[in-house]
């Protein structure tokens, strides 16, 4: 006879609960930059909006930077670490390989004995973590979890690369994804475009310090082909965005709320046209005074949104990830 397994009893939606965020003390303005490289404060504002970004001290590590944004987000959920029931952390600047820097981060906050694992997805990590939280909370295997998008991102620049020694700033974003009686989080459009792989890339494989010095060697850093990402961004990230909405029944008229990945000024505003977003819809630009913070960057602008009185909650936002890989996630969430 074969055995009938029970089926699972989570909750019916899921949604975010609530938000934190983490900058670095240390605020680095485009001056610092051009110490390295021959450019321009102009320069480097007319092709990115970025102004100045947060880099992390010595002791402002992954799991710090994650361990205060994610208490944040707990007790803006109003709950206690106890009740986290997994914690997904998404990162590409945690250099060890194993453990998990999410079981150190569990164990950090008081969480108990949480599920707890890291992604790598790049820049659309924390959309891959915010889907995998609500499959989580909807099948019934953990009741609320807390997803973390942290980079140390300065640790992986080349300052003497001009092409994109500006781009990259640290900090923490966190939110909290537990139980809803209503919809409150659209499906995710997500996918991967594996062979543009090499337009955003590590220099490096770790392993070559196996046999090398590090005076033999370059310590690895992330390089792009600004163009070709460029493009890519504009043109299929804005189509993945109109599926995102639709998916969610969403028009761009209902939308309040604009979150896409903060890698640069002009691939926000040119998606804001493609997408012919109302003017009475808030678009994150958080990009301009924290740069690209890969992972952090969606949850940070969402937490500053919120902080701020620019978003409020209740707000319906479409969220939107997309980097190294080239992988994506968008999905229609309602703000916490």
């Amino acid at each position: 006879m074969t055995a009938k397994i029970k089926p699972s009893k989570g909750a019916p939606y899921a949604r975010i609960l609530g938000v934190g965020g983490y900058r670095p003390h240390r605020v680095v303005p485009n001056e610092e930059i051009l110490k390295h490289i021959d450019s321009s404060d102009e320069w480097i504002r007319s092709r990115s909006g970025i102004a100045t970004r947060h880099w992390a001290g010595p002791d402002e590590t992954v799991a710090t930077m994650s361990v205060e944004a994610g208490g944040k987000a707990i007790a803006a959920a109003g709950l206690t670490p106890e009740q986290i029931g997994g914690v997904v952390v998404a990162t590409v600047s945690h250099f060890k390989q194993t453990p998990a820097v999410a079981t150190e981060i569990a164990h950090l906050l008081g969480t108990g004995k949480p599920a707890a694992f890291d992604i790598s997805a790049g820049c659309a990590g924390f959309g891959y973590g915010l889907t995998l939280a609500k499959g989580m909370v909807t099948d019934g295997t953990a009741e609320y979890v807390l997803v973390i998008g942290v980079e140390r991102l300065s640790d992986l620049t080349d300052l003497e690369d001009r092409a994109t020694a500006f781009l990259f700033g640290d900090g923490a974003g966190a939110v909290v994804v537990g139980p809803s009686k209503e919809p409150a989080m659209g499906p995710t459009v997500w996918g991967s475009e594996g062979d543009k792989s090499e337009t955003i890339m590590q220099t490096l494989p770790w392993d070559v310090y196996r046999d090398q010095t590090a005076a033999e060697v370059r310590f690895p850093a992330i390089t792009q082909e600004g163009q070709a990402v460029f493009r890519w961004a504009v043109f299929e990230m804005a189509k993945v965005a109109k599926q995102a909405l639709d998916d969610a029944g969403v028009s761009p008229q209902d939308l309040d709320v604009f979150i896409p990945h903060q890698a640069n000024m002009r691939i926000i505003d040119s998606m804001v046209k493609t997408l012919e977003l109302p003017a009475h819809v808030t678009v994150a630009r958080d990009v301009e005074t924290t740069g690209n913070t890969s992972a952090a960057s969606i949850p940070l602008a969402m937490e500053r949104l919120l902080a701020t009185g620019q978003a409020k909650s209740g707000d319906t936002a479409l969220v939107i990830g997309f980097g190294a890989g080239l992988v994506y996630a968008a999905t229609v969430v309602t703000l916490p």
